[in-house]
Parts: structure tokens; sequence; C-alpha cells
């Protein structure tokens, strides 16, 4: 009698979570199935939800239209330098402002954490005119100048850092260790799981990045998978099959990723949760 109530707290919970997960997966659905329709059947009333026939050559013809190789390639690198970037110096910071005593510690983390309050569109001016003086404008390098630092991978990995205790630091004091080594060799492996969940975050960031990209590179060859698909976006009218075929092939790396990782996935978004 006493388990009754808790199965059907379960039950309840499950049939909301799969409608919540039916309604999450219906618009992936809905681009997959408008990528294999015709114009007309996309821009019909009512709308059909089954194409008549299924167009694979819309695949072909967005390939063709498109430097997908130049996408991926460049998609590629600002994720990668982004995320091992943005991790080393926001460990760095973090571990600085967690573990360390310095003059001004607590005005910089107020700045950092000023920071993560402003729009990062306020940012885009200051970074162009950077990215303009030192003449880089419409290059892959442009693509991965904002995300060098973090203020939220520096305030989530102070998070981290200041769980550990402080005896480790006094422990390796006096067997003689500097402040690098303390760092490199015993807090940032303990770090572990932070470390993993602002890769994700930061990879997931630099994927679906999408104004800066457009800012600052006009040329297709230097823009990214979010950048590129824009362009198919037309100011009166747009080849809706094909843009929905060019993001089904967008999103088909991140899958292959989330499958591969999928347990350091889980288990770094859970761990931003906790404790």
């Amino acid at each position: 009698m006493h388990n009754e109530p808790t199965k059907k707290s379960k039950l309840f919970i499950h049939i909301v979570l799969i409608i919540g997960s039916i309604i999450m997966i219906l618009p992936f659905v809905w681009m997959f199935l408008t990528s294999g329709k015709t114009i007309p059947e996309t821009t019909s009333i009512p709308p059909t939800i089954l194409p008549e026939s299924f167009q694979w050559e819309n695949y072909k013809n967005v390939w063709n239209v498109l430097p997908f190789v130049a996408f991926f390639l460049n998609t590629g690198i600002m994720i990668v330098v982004r995320v091992v970037t943005s991790t080393l110096f926001s460990a760095m910071a973090a571990f600085a402002v967690a573990k360390l005593e310095f003059p001004g510690k607590n005005l910089f983390f107020w700045m950092v954490l000023t920071q993560m309050m402003i729009p990062a569109q306020i940012f885009l001016t200051p970074q162009y005119l950077l990215v303009q003086n030192i003449g880089m404008l419409n290059t892959v390098t442009a693509l991965i100048i904002p995300g060098i630092i973090s203020a939220f991978g520096t305030f989530l990995l102070r998070q981290f850092f200041m769980k550990l205790p402080d005896e480790l630091m006094e422990a390796a004091t006096i067997d003689g260790a500097n402040i690098w080594q303390i760092f490199a060799r015993i807090y940032l492996p303990l770090a572990k799981s932070g470390l993993v969940s602002l890769s994700i975050f930061t990879a997931l960031f630099a994927y679906k990045d999408l104004m800066w990209p457009l800012i600052v590179n006009i040329s297709q060859e230097k823009m990214t998978l979010s950048a590129g698909l824009a362009s198919l976006q037309g100011q009166f009218t747009s080849n809706y099959p094909q843009l929905m075929a060019g993001s089904v092939i967008s999103i088909i790396p991140m899958i292959i990723l989330y499958i591969i990782f999928q347990k350091q996935f889980i288990q770094g978004i859970a761990t931003t949760g906790g404790k």
C-alpha cells in the first residue's frame, strides 16, 4: 500500500518526461521532413506533413551551393581552439581567485561577475575594432578571439576549486612545490568534472555562435556552419527544402559526438547542478 503512491508518481513523471521529449524532438522531425519536400509543399496551406516523394537531391544541391567542407573545417578549428584556450585560462584565473591571496582579488572577481551580467552584444563593437586594428578581419583567427577567455568559465571553475580543501596546498607547499606545480599537478586533475562541464558548454556556445561570424567575416570560405546556413535565408523568399537539408547536414557531427561522448556529456551537465 505504501508503494502505490510512489509508483503513481513515478508513472506521472515518466509520462511528463516522454511528452517533453516528444515536444523537443518534433522540430527536428519537421526539419528532416521539410528537407525532402518540394518548394510548393513547404508553402502549401494547410501544410503537408509528409512529402509526396522524398527529394534527396535537395541534399546534393545544397552541398554544391555551399562550401560545407570549409564550414566544417572552420567550425572545428574554432571549437577546438576556443575549448582549449578558454578552459586553460579560465582554470588559471579561477584557481587564483579561489585559492590565492593577492591585492585586488575581490575587485577582479567583481569585474568577472559584472561581465557576466552585461549583454554580449555590447562587446561586439570593441571586439570588431580590435580585430580590425590587428588586421584579422575575414580570417579564421577572427572567429576564435572572443572565445579565448570566458567569464562564465572563470566563475564555474572557481566554484569547483573552492570545494577542494586548502590543506592540499599547504601540504604541497611544505613538500617544496611551487604555485604552478600545485595548480597543474594537484588541483587541476581534481577539477576534471568542472573542466569537462566547461568544455561542453564552450563547444556548444561556439557551435551555435551566429552573430560574430557574420559580423567579422564576409567570405563564405571563412564562415562557420551557422553563418553559412544563414546565407541561404533570402530577404523575400527562401528555398526552405535546401535550408532544412543544410541544417540536417550541419547537426550530424554534433549528434555523432554526443553518441560517442554521451557518458561524459551527462556527467558534466549533472555535475554543474551539484554542490
